[in-house]
């Protein structure tokens, strides 16, 4: 899949932390349950990867990515794992040339128009706006719509059940990433039935935007 298949799969992208490998099987098979196929699991606790591994094999119908790539040698090991995309906070000419050589469908993060220009130079139309609220929100989005209409964007950071709507209004943003889909309490109590209704819930918003 594309990238920009893939962030038009979901219009809410969830960005997965797991404390506890057990969690991750069950937590994806409860988000898919809800309408929410796309996951991003981060690389931000040990067991980024083991549970990439895990759900690729137990959850054929997730769309399994890794997310906070910052090394190059994390794209092959991502792909050995499982990972089908991947996601950066930022980018950089390593990360360029690894996503190239890998092979591994990348969306990575920008914050400024700068770096939006950049990006897009290097051959990357779908960007990750991060941090987003902190970045400008929908007023930064609308902005950069106007100079750039051809960039499509997942904005991540800040963003919550009650706000989600309102960037997915932009005309720029194809799917926006999240962590309120997978509460930490949520997780840790093993309440799968609270994490299949956030999602259900994020599975039925409309993006009404032209990417």
């Amino acid at each position: 899949m594309s990238v920009i298949d893939i962030m038009k799969a979901c219009p809410v992208i969830p960005v997965i932390a797991i404390d506890e490998l057990a969690h991750a099987v069950p937590l994806a098979r409860a988000l898919v349950e809800g309408g929410i196929r796309v996951l991003e699991v981060t690389l931000r606790t040990p067991h980024g990867l083991p549970a990439i591994r895990a759900i690729s094999e137990a959850v054929p119908e997730a769309i399994v990515g890794v997310g906070t790539l910052t090394r190059p040698e994390e794209f092959d090991a991502a792909l050995a794992a499982g990972a089908v995309f991947g996601v950066s906070p930022g980018l950089t000419p390593t990360l360029i040339g690894a996503a190239r050589s890998s092979g591994l469908p990348l969306l990575p993060g920008v914050m400024t128009p700068s770096e939006v220009m950049a990006a897009r130079e290097a051959g990357f139309r779908q960007l990750k706006l991060f941090p987003a609220v902190p970045a400008g929100g929908i007023g930064m989005l609308n902005a950069i719509a106007g100079p750039l209409p051809d960039v499509a964007f997942c904005p991540t950071g800040g963003i919550s059940q009650a706000t989600a709507a309102e960037f997915l209004a932009c005309s720029n943003v194809a799917c926006v990433g999240g962590s309120w889909l997978t509460p930490k309490a949520a997780v840790q109590a093993g309440d799968w039935d609270k994490i299949t209704a956030l999602a259900r819930a994020a599975a039925g918003l409309r993006m009404s935007g032209t990417v």
